[in-house]
């Protein structure tokens, strides 16, 4: 069976190459040669990240890949390409000798191709959520990455009308420019008359949907067929603003004047539940859920019967030196900022001596400013705010997304702060347009959207830490006081508490830089 020869060959190749040590490749590379075998799906939770260079995981998709007589597509960004192109599968097809041809494109290449076709996640759910003509159904596709899946089919499902738009709607009907105008006046007015929040955009209220509802039966009356003479930007937006799952909201630039007004679902379960039928797909993620079975992982991104695997980090390579201090004010007091910083002083007091960079992880924006502005002053050119360029002891303070978006370039932190847990802040209007909607059909929001990002942010975050086995501060005494507390330690796990942070917890291991 492939399961055995994959088993073997893999083992043979990381013996004589010498590859980076991880204890799963071999069970990974048999579920997945027995998923293309089988052509039966499966779910698997990596442990490591996804991002960038970091998957040491990826040969053990690769070779049951080249080694299966069949097609296969791989479905990863365009980073993630360059490196598998340029290093693993050259080595990889020295040494199995396959023939098996490797391509990257936007569509198959034809009937006759049997070989490894790669596309990025974008290409490949605008095909699958549209006409599903440029890749053939049946094909088994394997996703790398699918932590971001909710985001890359929520982004190919929204549509957006930027300024520009409305002069394609006035071009299309220049006979009601006195209309179009009068509406656009009405909703800039509207908008712009919500009160400043630091995310810049807000959901419409009822009276700027009404106001883009009246704008559409002016154009397009019922006893009439101009409908079709919408652009299809804006043909798009009316049909989904109809829609009971619609989550709409205007961006602003408030030092221009202008707006953007952008659709999308608020759930996409339903709409990736009716590609998975179409081709038995191997899911990979580094941490998509707490259990092991994924149930509010496969909830939120419409998976029903699927096998199930997940991998936890080596405790003894892979483990966090946590710091949880007590005693710290509540995040939503009046006193945790002043707390915050004291404590942010002790810890870089003791790893100013240590050669690495330091990160501080601030998910509020206003106090991640007032952070960076108050360190700066203390300590110099060290910190930056949100950098890529930093020193050899350099500071970094940072939001969760920054990180998330550059952590595959920057060295692994020695020390990574933690202000607050990243629960999504129900101040931005698209979290509490989510939660509205589990709150409409009588569901535990919490547990089931803001506790599970937190978790998977979190869990994302600290990956590279446990590549030197550094020390994690998380200052969020809700993790001491709140019920869920027990989850957030489990999903940082395996973790060893201390009590205090010295220069000698910083000396047991090397931390290098990503090249």
């Amino acid at each position: 069976m492939i399961e055995v020869e994959v088993h073997q060959r893999l083992r043979a190749f990381l013996r004589d190459q010498g590859e980076p040590y991880w204890p799963h490749h071999l069970t990974m590379g048999r579920f997945v040669a027995r998923a293309l075998r089988l052509e039966r799906s499966v779910l698997l939770q990596t442990g490591v990240p996804c991002f960038g260079y970091h998957g040491r995981y990826r040969l053990s998709y690769l070779l049951p890949a080249l080694v299966w007589p069949g097609s296969v597509v791989v479905v990863a960004s365009e980073v993630v390409q360059q490196r598998l192109l340029m290093v693993e599968l050259p080595q990889l097809q020295e040494w199995v000798q396959s023939p098996k041809p490797i391509r990257a494109g936007d569509r198959w290449p034809g009937t006759d191709f049997q070989g490894i076709l790669m596309t990025t996640p974008e290409v490949w759910l605008a095909d699958r959520l549209t006409t599903g003509e440029r890749f053939p159904r049946r094909i088994p596709t394997i996703l790398d990455g699918v932590d971001d899946l909710e985001q890359w089919a929520f982004n190919q499902l929204t549509t957006c009308l930027l300024p520009g738009d409305w002069n394609d709607l006035v071009l299309a009907f220049p006979t009601c420019l006195d209309v179009i105008r009068d509406a656009r006046v009405q909703l800039t007015k509207a908008i712009f008359h919500h009160p400043a929040n630091p995310y810049e955009c807000y959901l419409l209220d009822e009276t700027e949907k009404d106001l883009l509802h009246g704008l559409y039966s002016q154009l397009c009356p019922p006893d009439r067929k101009s409908s079709s003479l919408l652009p299809p930007n804006w043909n798009r937006f009316y049909q989904q603003l109809q829609s009971e799952n619609a989550l709409p909201w205007a961006t602003i630039v408030r030092s221009q004047g202008q707006f953007s007004l952008c659709c999308g679902p608020v759930e996409v379960a339903s709409a990736l539940a009716q590609i998975w039928p179409q081709q038995p797909v191997v899911l990979i993620g580094s941490a998509l859920d707490a259990e092991s079975d994924a149930p509010i992982y496969r909830q939120r991104v419409g998976l029903e019967d699927i096998t199930c695997l997940k991998f936890v980090p080596d405790r003894q390579t892979e483990q966090i030196q946590l710091y949880l201090p007590d005693g710290l004010p509540m995040p939503n007091t009046s006193l945790f900022q002043s707390a915050l910083m004291r404590e942010i002083r002790i810890l870089l007091s003791v790893s100013i001596a240590v050669q690495g960079i330091t990160v501080l992880l601030v998910g509020d924006m206003p106090l991640k400013a007032q952070v960076g502005s108050q360190l700066a002053a203390e300590f110099g050119s060290r910190v930056q705010v949100e950098k890529t360029c930093l020193d050899d002891n350099g500071i970094l303070v940072t939001g969760w997304e920054f990180w998330r978006q550059h952590q595959a370039v920057l060295p692994s932190p020695r020390l990574l702060i933690i202000a607050t847990l990243p629960i999504p802040s129900l101040e931005n209007p698209l979290v509490a347009g989510r939660v509205a909607y589990f709150k409409r059909l009588r569901q535990d929001w919490f547990r089931l959207y803001l506790l599970p990002a937190a978790l998977s942010e979190l869990q994302r975050a600290v990956a590279p830490v446990r590549d030197c086995q550094g020390v994690v501060a998380l200052l969020d005494n809700r993790v001491i006081h709140r019920s869920y507390g027990a989850q957030v330690l489990t999903a940082l796990s395996p973790l060893a508490r201390i009590n205090y942070v010295d220069a000698s917890l910083f000396s047991q291991s090397d931390c290098s830089v990503v090249d």
